[in-house]
């Protein structure tokens, strides 16, 4: 499971709909990297996640519209061997700019394949989500709704992120957020992650991030019983080109 809220308001919106208007402007992402360890919403799920995923976004009738496919596969906590684990990630989102912040509604379904039946349950959540860009910084909320399979406590995400360009092809992204648990009146875990943008084309991105995760209460995830509690300094990269 993704951690969405590094996702959520980045793309400028996307959808089959938008490729038959001539006057909209589609753009399309593919995207792929190396994280040492796979950190879902304060718990350390595997380690040596591999990923990649595509991503298409544009604007139709005022109406930003985006849509995407994320797969990683990685080494489950608590397991012996080689055995590696995957899951596929299918997400859909439609907002609108109000002018003094954005709304956003969308979907996510996650598609599992571990290894141990046990913990091979799928999930589906439906998200609300508000942001508004400060001048000297970007926030925004978002509201996980779980629909079917994931018991996530009503989790929701409040981060800030900012970007401090040093020229043209080089940006130092920063962010920061706190997850909270809704249904338990608890927060859940403090996120934070810093990456260099490396333009080195017009449309690719490479991207080395640290990042650190402080886990709070975690809730009652599915994930829970396969997945190990504490705080965990990772690291890694990300490729996108844009087309």
């Amino acid at each position: 499971m993704q951690n969405y809220c590094k996702t959520i308001g980045a793309l400028a919106a996307a959808s089959a709909l938008v490729a038959g208007n001539a006057k909209a402007e589609v753009e399309y992402e593919i995207h792929g990297g190396y994280t040492s360890e796979y950190i879902f919403r304060g718990l350390d799920v595997g380690d040596n996640l591999v990923e990649g995923g595509v991503d298409v976004a544009g604007e139709w009738n005022n109406v930003l519209m985006s849509a995407g496919m994320w797969t990683g596969a990685y080494q489950p906590q608590n397991q012996f061997g080689n055995q590696l684990d995957t899951e596929y990630d299918f997400y859909a989102e439609a907002g609108y700019d109000f002018g003094f912040m954005t709304g956003a509604v969308g979907y996510i379904y996650y598609w599992n394949l571990n290894s141990n039946a046990q913990y091979r349950i799928d999930g589906q959540e439906v998200y609300f989500s508000i942001a508004k860009d400060w001048g000297f910084m970007n926030s925004s909320f978002t509201y996980f709704w779980d629909v079917d399979g994931l018991d996530n406590d009503g989790y929701s995400f409040l981060g800030f992120d900012r970007g401090f360009e040093f020229n043209p092809c080089l940006t130092l992204q920063c962010a920061t957020g706190v997850g909270f648990l809704f249904e338990k009146g608890k927060f859940s875990s403090w996120d934070s992650k810093v990456a260099l943008d490396w333009g080195f084309t017009e449309t690719a991105t490479l991207s080395p991030f640290i990042a650190l995760s402080v886990p709070f209460d975690t809730g009652s995830s599915v994930y829970n019983a396969n997945a190990t509690q504490g705080s965990e300094f990772y690291g890694g990269a990300m490729l996108s080109v844009r087309f």
